[in-house]
């Protein structure tokens, strides 16, 4: 048995637990903070939970109101709403809205029929879901069949995969999928799987905030997907053409920093930074992804020609371009170019040809601030020097020059 329990207080969701523990004992509680997480993501069923459990009340919120909105979604999970002894109308409220009650001191036998019951109905809707011609079409991704699944919306469609957003049932949430096409030939079907598998290893084995978190991976005759974390923000591209703050555009760059010497740390370098790969957390922080370029000295896999150049050519270190050895120095200066082109809305090589920008990294003068960003100009000099050994030793010292820069301009009062 699966359950969400949408409740704030710390307090009561350890005495439900509790509870749980004797009457249920193998029962998955995930709990739901209102307060920090805020509303339910509105494509969200809950179709991996027999129940969502709703608290009476919290700060700025209500069981009810939310049991409102809830039932309204089609398809989704059995709602019990937790009362008070006090509360005389809630039973009838509840049944208006097809929910169950149970009062939350949660004695006697009544919590336990109301599990009973819920679970029993929501294995029943599944099934019935799943074996719906409806049912069926949403777990289809393009071609591919992906038991488990709900497709909300492709994402993104490219020429050797495509993004979707689903609901997991096994994970309890929305999460992001990438599929495999199956319109390249076998050469490039069986790379895209190295790379899926590759992205996969790196991301279960680090296992860090700073890291996307993975899911899944599946494969079956014809295709291949990777079940992912999604961020409902998006990434940095996303975030900059909505326009940054100095502070913030600093602060983001430190934040990469770190998750950068996570990596590195880890005998990863990621090799294809970028802001489409910087992906933005509801709670601030942020999470790199896509690993299938990336260098794995754990994994000893380097899924690139030698001497091929490989990676987005505006973010791309001089070395890297020039298909010349690289370390984790490459990287810093690719978040050197994100860093400037946060600041001033624009990145800082431009040509009309990938090969003209390359040649740009490694002969055009280091670029140049507008004055008032004068303060970061020496830690953008360091991040982008033309030479490795002139950068920042490691991503940490880079991070820490980073913050103590964001400091002194909050110091300065500078424009936000």
């Amino acid at each position: 048995m699966r359950l969400l329990l949408i409740e704030q207080d710390a307090g009561r969701c350890a005495r439900i637990r509790e509870r749980l523990a004797t009457c249920r004992p193998h029962a998955q509680l995930t709990v739901h903070r209102p307060v920090q997480q805020g509303a339910l993501a509105p494509e969200f069923l809950a179709q991996g939970f027999d129940a969502v459990l709703l608290a009476p009340e919290w700060p700025g919120g209500r069981g009810l109101a939310w049991a409102r909105e809830l039932a309204g979604r089609a398809g989704f999970a059995p709602l019990v709403l937790l009362r008070s002894e006090a509360d005389s109308s809630a039973v009838s409220d509840a049944a208006a809205l097809g929910a169950y009650s149970v009062r939350d001191d949660l004695d006697g036998e009544a919590f336990l029929h109301v599990l009973d019951a819920a679970e029993q109905r929501q294995n029943y809707a599944r099934a019935v879901w799943r074996a719906s011609s409806a049912g069926r079409d949403a777990q289809r991704f393009g071609d591919a069949f992906i038991r488990g699944y709900r497709r909300i919306r492709r994402l993104a469609a490219g020429t050797l995969t495509d993004l979707y957003v689903a609901e997991s049932e096994r994970a309890g949430t929305l999460v992001a999928l990438k599929v495999a096409c199956d319109r390249q030939d076998e050469d490039q079907s069986l790379d895209v799987f190295r790379r899926f598998l590759q992205e996969y290893e790196i991301a279960q084995r680090i296992d860090n905030p700073d890291v996307v978190r993975i899911h899944d991976l599946g494969v079956s005759d014809e295709h291949a997907w990777l079940v992912m974390e999604y961020f409902p923000l998006g990434d940095l591209r996303r975030r900059m053409r909505a326009g940054l703050a100095p502070r913030e555009a600093l602060r983001v760059a430190a934040l990469v920093a770190l998750a950068l010497a996570t990596l590195h740390g880890e005998g990863v370098l990621h090799r294809d930074l970028k802001p489409g790969n910087v992906m933005l957390r509801e709670d601030g922080s942020i999470g790199l992804i896509d690993f299938g370029l990336s260098k794995d000295a754990v994994l000893a896999l380097d899924l690139t020609d030698t001497g091929a150049i490989f990676g987005t050519p505006h973010y791309m270190s001089p070395e890297q371009g020039h298909a010349e050895a690289i370390d984790a120095r490459s990287d810093l200066y690719s978040l050197g170019v994100i860093l400037y082109e946060m600041l001033t809305g624009q990145k800082p090589y431009q040509a009309d040809n990938p090969m003209a920008i390359v040649y740009m990294h490694r002969k055009e003068p280091l670029p140049q601030l507008p004055e008032r960003f004068a303060a970061v100009q020496p830690v953008l000099a360091r991040l982008m020097a033309k030479r490795p050994e002139e950068r920042f030793g490691s991503a940490r010292e880079a991070a820490a020059a980073l913050a103590q820069t964001l400091e002194q301009w909050l110091a300065r009062g500078a424009q936000a």
